[in-house]
């Protein structure tokens, strides 16, 4: 279902910290890759000609996984192409990442989606899958060909970006999915709760004079979806959630055994809507920034696994689009380049989480909720790596993203935990 540059290299990572929690791994030691895949791990182990990484004071750890990237190809071009969204992943530390269908057009059609993996195979710096949309021009009305897209090589289902208002033909998603065996994804809002917010209804905006968006908005949808799931004993996935109703509603799924998994984003887990009172457009996005209290219940799910993923909802606009006044400036804000980073220098540093569940979150997580192959440190499996500067500090400056576009929440700011290398399906993708 992924699909990337061929190619597989030699490499030896020396006196590295390699951490991998769910293998059990712990140790300062050398690890060797043969023709892409983890030959060995072990002390002072021959290099045979290999690529030789000084790993001292560095961490290896398993790659991470992106599942919700917008790579604005085809359509917009000018915002990010396949090309430069995935060097911005393999800088992040990506060895996968997962691309939205709410491209000009909407990939909804079998034939555009083997051109779209055709062009991945010769560009991405990092294997990509494709989600086709669920809707016909995600209009939300009438289905799509989901056997004949999966068949094609589609990694799962959204029509993200926009809902799937109708809950009847939600329910018939849930059920003509089951064919296929891939992932149904879910945006979860009520456009006419949400029409008109740009900031979350509560003080901060009110203050403003902002159009407020009620976490109703998000919540109610977030219910209903699980309900259908629960009807229909069909797995459902919730994207990028943002409220404290959202995750109770989750809770309660799990407890009653209703097949769901959800997903957050960094700017959810690291900001607040009172950040927007600098009504700077890079901090304008969908679902928009809650209160403390819903940061707060997004930390504990993640934490406790409730939400099992985090996702970076990478989504570029141009500086002409971004460089406007808060209400008239489109949703949405970059961040493959800037997760780690974010999530260490804001919550494990602090100590609000271990730096294990965050790579578990960001690597294992999501691999598992889409059918990846997991990124492991183990003999025999393809390397998919990361290291890991965790005591360099940097500044997130424009000039410096790899990314087309610069709509980062994170400009001018001092993050710890730099990537140093990353190898992603066994090629060295960054260094």
């Amino acid at each position: 279902m992924l699909v990337g540059r061929e190619g597989h290299d030699d490499v030896v990572v020396r006196g590295a910290r390699v951490l991998d929690p769910l293998e059990g791994v712990d140790a300062t030691i050398d690890v060797r890759i043969d023709g892409g895949v983890i030959a060995q791990l072990g002390q002072d182990l021959d290099t045979n000609e290999h690529r030789v990484v000084d790993g001292a004071g560095l961490t290896l750890v398993p790659a991470f996984v992106d599942p919700h990237v917008h790579l604005r190809t085809p359509g917009r071009e000018d915002e990010e192409t396949i090309e430069s969204g995935t060097a911005a992943a393999a800088a992040g530390g990506y060895c996968a990442i997962l691309a939205m269908p709410n491209t000009d057009p909407v990939l909804d059609d079998a034939d555009a989606l083997r051109g779209l993996r055709a062009r991945a195979a010769r560009e991405a710096h990092v294997p990509v899958g494709f989600f086709a949309a669920i809707t016909k021009g995600q209009a939300g009305e009438e289905l799509t060909e989901l056997g004949t897209l999966a068949g094609a090589g589609a990694v799962g289902f959204t029509d993200d970006g926009r809902p799937v208002t109708a809950a009847g033909v939600m329910r018939r998603a849930l059920q003509y999915n089951a064919i296929t065996g891939r992932p149904l994804a879910v945006h979860c809002e009520e456009p006419t709760l949400t029409r008109g917010g740009h900031a979350h209804g509560g003080a901060v905006a009110a203050e403003l004079g902002i159009g407020g968006w009620p976490s109703l908005g998000e919540s109610l949808i977030v219910a209903r979806d699980l309900e259908l799931a629960a009807e229909t004993r069909q797995p459902v996935h919730l994207m990028h959630l943002s409220a404290r109703e959202s995750v109770d509603h989750l809770r309660r799924a799990h407890a009653n055994a209703v097949r769901a998994t959800g997903e957050v984003t960094p700017h959810h887990l690291c900001l607040t809507d009172e950040a927007v009172r600098s009504l700077d457009p890079n901090l304008k996005m969908n679902p928009p920034l809650r209160t403390d209290d819903d940061r707060t219940a997004l930390i504990e799910a993640l934490r406790d696994g409730t939400i099992g993923a985090v996702a970076t909802d990478h989504a570029p606009h141009s500086a002409e689009e971004k460089d406007a006044p808060f209400e008239a400036a489109p949703f949405g804000v970059i961040g493959l380049e800037t997760a780690f980073p974010a999530l260490y220098t804001y919550l494990v540093e602090p100590g609000v989480l271990t730096l294990e569940t965050v790579l578990e979150r960001m690597s294992a997580g999501p691999a598992a909720i889409f059918g990846l192959e997991r990124p492991r440190i183990a003999v025999g499996a393809r390397a998919n790596l990361t290291l890991l500067d965790l005591a360099g500090s940097w500044r997130v400056e424009r000039e410096e993203l790899r990314s087309r576009s610069r709509n980062s929440w994170l400009l001018g700011k001092r993050l710890l935990g730099r990537v140093a290398l990353t190898i992603a399906g066994g090629r060295v993708a960054f260094s």
